[in-house]
């Protein structure tokens, strides 16, 4: 008996657990009903969705949601979003509804709808950027009217089972519910009005739901050391040889092999380690008050570009970086006593876009960062970062006794250029 209650403790704990990210301790995706008025038999709302992750996204072909009704609801017409089956609507003469699915399931518009069907915040496929990344994107809304609804907050039943994609599986959505209602400025923000009835729906991501293996990798290498420590073998899982391509010029001529998938199934180079990122970080160069490291970014999928990437790095030294020469760069302090990550992202219209895999899916920039004397050092991997997240997912490290090592005999104190002149003149006229 005491093993079955200890089991259910642990896996309660390992649940909550694995959608607690200690990079990221407050990200979610909230979404927000507001009631704005009242029908003959029912509401019209305004469903907003927030990503407030700071270096998570919802990438292509973007999100999907999904909900049960608690009635028999309908969804008479949507301005901005559209279900993706109408579902049977054969009792309505006359005037039909949208969708008459008990759990409809809805998705965004596509750029470029008519004007007509579109909403504040929609028609993007579904993309929505990372709250710490680009925060006026990190929104997306529409417009719903539901009828064979209750007419007051009274009768009007909350959904239920809430579901989100995002694009594919990792996020659990809470039970919604009720708040005080949203309020809102007018246009010239003289008058202030506010929703009729608001709800929210909290969704929170977990790697371990999302996908068995990780997403990327990383690889070390070090000015001080030959030996270049690769990604792990198998980091993301091995795969049957059939389901990977050697690299081939006339395979990757073929017809089909750069078109995305419906299911969004990768088609990856072949490589020992089998993933579709792949993170290397170099220690450069060694100067007397500061240290450089370059960082590249490399996409093995055939079928995958990243237009909104982001490189997430835990580091000890990221307290005090001094310069990032070719990506944005953005501290990212989830407590406020410890300054130790910092998010990586693309130059718009520069470097945002990693291509698929190729000549051109690899991008790369330099960090220099200023010692701190007290902590700085070389020895025992100290110089390689503890955590690597690409596009939100934590990649997978090498084992710590795989790092390059430094030296016995090398010097961990530089020594200044006249001292260094002193030696030299000894050594010369000694010699």
């Amino acid at each position: 008996m005491k093993f079955i209650i200890s089991a259910f403790f642990f896996l309660m704990l390992f649940s909550y657990g694995a959608a607690y990210d200690p990079l990221d301790p407050n990200g979610n995706i909230t979404i927000k009903w507001d009631i704005m008025s009242w029908t003959p038999d029912g509401y019209v709302a305004v469903v907003t969705m927030h990503n407030f992750q700071m270096f998570r996204h919802i990438i292509s072909p973007g999100w999907t949601l999904g909900w049960t009704w608690a009635k028999k609801e309908v969804i008479w017409s949507i301005n901005g979003a559209q279900a993706t089956e109408q579902g049977d609507c054969s009792k309505f003469k006359g005037n039909i509804p949208h969708c008459c699915k008990r759990n409809p399931t809805v998705v965004d518009l596509l750029p470029g709808v008519p004007y007509n069907q579109q909403f504040q915040n929609c028609c993007k496929g579904g993309v929505v950027a990372s709250w710490g990344q680009d925060p006026a994107n990190s929104v997306s809304a529409f417009q719903v009217s539901v009828g064979l609804a209750g007419t007051s907050n009274k009768t009007v039943k909350l959904p239920k089972n809430f579901t989100l994609l995002g694009p594919g599986p990792g996020y659990t959505c809470g039970p919604a519910k009720i708040v005080p209602s949203t309020t809102f400025l007018t246009p010239d923000r003289r008058r202030k009005t506010q929703a009729l009835m608001t709800w929210n729906v909290t969704c929170t991501y977990s790697q371990f739901l999302a996908r068995k293996n990780p997403n990327c990798c990383v690889s070390f290498s070090s000015f001080y050391n030959e030996t270049i420590t690769p990604c792990p073998n198998c980091a993301c899982g091995c795969q049957k040889k059939e389901n990977c391509v050697k690299g081939d010029s006339k395979i990757l001529n073929m017809v089909g092999v750069h078109t995305p998938k419906k299911d969004n199934t990768p088609l990856l180079q072949c490589t020992h380690h089998m993933c579709p990122v792949r993170v290397h970080w170099h220690v450069k160069v060694n100067y007397k008050e500061y240290w450089r490291v370059k960082i590249a970014i490399t996409n093995f999928n055939y079928r995958m570009n990243y237009s909104l990437r982001s490189l997430a790095v835990q580091h000890p030294n990221l307290n005090n970086v001094t310069q990032v020469f070719s990506f944005n760069y953005k501290p990212l302090v989830p407590y406020e006593s410890i300054n130790d990550t910092g998010m990586f992202y693309g130059m718009k219209f520069y470097n945002d876009l990693l291509m698929e895999a190729g000549p051109f899916g690899n991008v790369q920039s330099e960090v220099l960062l200023q010692k701190d004397k007290n902590t700085f050092t070389f020895k025992q991997g100290w110089a390689f970062p503890r955590k690597v997240y690409f596009n939100g997912d934590e990649c997978m490290l090498p084992p710590p006794d795989t790092y390059p090592f430094l030296p016995n005999s090398a010097h961990t104190k530089l020594l200044s250029f006249p001292t260094f002149l002193v030696v030299l003149i000894c050594f010369i006229a000694t010699w």
